[in-house]
């Protein structure tokens, strides 16, 4: 039995994420960008992480090919953010201040924490690619809380709870 794919999707709803932002620079540097919500960590040593685009993705190619991308996990004040590279088209850098990490990859300012990352693999997963990445550089703040998202929608931290 297969489960649809409104369900499917109302299930992984329940499950509330971090939102990021992943970019990376094709050939000519012109920056690409889109925000992802499938990322995760997957190893320690080597410092690896994963994030997952759907084979649609506009850019697609440039993340295919550049060899290096960034990630930056966004802060509960960058809705807009989340927002602008969430949708299609071209103009999602028009009047956005950048700079450039080491590997070229745009670093976007104001974030909770980035990642500079070297494409190590990249695998087929459904209707999805997998990228996976090393992590060459990082950097975290030490204040704010994460912009996160739930049941379709955009959600903030209430309260840290302490774990046991």
């Amino acid at each position: 039995m297969t489960v649809d794919a409104a369900t499917f999707r109302n299930t992984l709803g329940c499950f509330a994420s971090g939102v990021t932002v992943v970019t990376a620079a094709d050939a000519d540097g012109t920056p690409v960008g889109v925000t992802v919500s499938a990322f995760s960590s997957l190893s320690l040593d080597p410092p690896l992480v994963l994030f997952c685009l759907d084979r649609k993705t506009s850019h697609l190619d440039v993340f295919r090919t550049s060899g290096h991308f960034a990630v930056h996990v966004l802060a509960e004040n960058q809705r807009d953010v989340s927002a602008r590279f969430a949708k299609r088209g071209d103009d999602k850098w028009d009047g956005l201040d950048f700079s450039r990490g080491n590997n070229g990859s745009p670093l976007l300012p104001g974030c909770l924490a980035s990642m500079e990352c070297t494409t190590t693999a990249i695998h087929e997963g459904g209707d999805h690619l997998v990228f996976v990445g090393q992590v060459d550089r990082a950097s975290a703040s030490d204040t704010g809380k994460p912009l996160l998202y739930f049941r379709g929608n955009y959600a903030a931290l209430a309260r840290l709870v302490t774990a046991s």
